[in-house]
């Protein structure tokens, strides 16, 4: 029993450090923000549009959604495609518990267009691939 108890332990220690380690190593914020290439400008603004309020202004999540800047997210196992599903159609819960994913009130494919190379540039810059 006290064997179990350990594995348990350790189990949900790990679980809660990689939800604390992707929240805990904000590398960029408004009083620090990262040094972004221009091609990235309008990706920034309709990120900050549509996706900041759930997902942080650098992608870090919020108490309302998960951090983009986080190993479920990395294109090895959400593609771009999954990038565009989700805010168009909306998308079911799988990785957290944040609740289902609705689809976003307005937001465009040409908005994606620009918001899903800054997701990955982001990802990028916080040495998530």
């Amino acid at each position: 029993m006290k064997f179990g108890f350990h594995i348990l332990t350790m189990a949900a220690l790990l679980l809660a450090g990689q939800v604390s380690s992707a929240m805990a190593a904000n590398k960029f914020s408004a009083e620090n923000p990262p040094k972004m290439p221009y091609k990235y400008a309008l990706g920034k603004q309709k990120f900050t549009q549509f996706c900041a309020k759930c997902h942080g202004e650098w992608g870090y999540g919020t108490r309302q959604g998960p951090p983009f800047i986080h190993r479920f997210y990395k294109p090895s196992h959400h593609a771009d495609p999954a990038f565009y599903r989700a805010p168009l159609k909306g998308v079911t819960a799988h990785h957290w518990r944040f609740g289902d994913m609705p689809p976003v009130p307005g937001i465009t494919r040409k908005d994606l267009d620009s918001i899903v190379p800054f997701i990955r540039w982001l990802q990028r810059e916080n040495k998530l691939y």
